[in-house]
Parts: structure tokens; C-alpha cells; sequence
């Protein structure tokens, strides 16, 4: 699973980006203004899962799906 999130560092995207961490998720960040604007992207966050856009409250729901990833040694 590819997940990305761009961001602005914004205090909604340290939510997402919290939530991410909590669950174990492995994500990349692109915090990049022109590249975000090049996308089309209007406003941030925006988690992008396996080329599926999601913006803050439905990236926040999906997340809220997942299940937490543990490390199992």
C-alpha cells in the first residue's frame, strides 16, 4: 500500500500525520507548495492511498479504519 500525505505542517495535517504515526502506517510526505499546487491540490492535508485522494475528514475516517500495525519480534 502507497500512502502519501501532502501537507503544510498545518495543525489538521499534524492530526493526520499523528493519527499515521499511532497506527504504524508507513507514509511519505510531501510538503512542497508547487508541487502540491501542480497536483491540483487546493487545500491540505490530503492522503493520497494507492492513487485515491482523500481529504481531511475522510482521510481521517479511513485511517480511523485501519488497523494498528505492532511490531512483533
Amino acid at each position: 500500500m502507497m500512502i502519501t500525505l501532502y501537507t503544510t505542517h498545518c495543525p489538521r495535517c499534524k492530526v493526520l500525520e499523528t493519527k499515521l504515526k499511532n497506527k504504524g502506517l508507513d507514509y511519505s510526505v510531501v510538503d512542497d507548495e508547487n508541487e502540491i499546487i501542480n497536483l491540483g491540490i487546493l487545500s491540505v492535508p490530503v492522503l493520497n492511498v494507492d492513487d485515491v485522494f482523500y481529504q481531511f475528514k475522510e482521510a481521517n475516517d479511513w485511517i480511523n479504519q485501519q488497523e494498528a500495525k505492532t511490531n512483533e519480534n
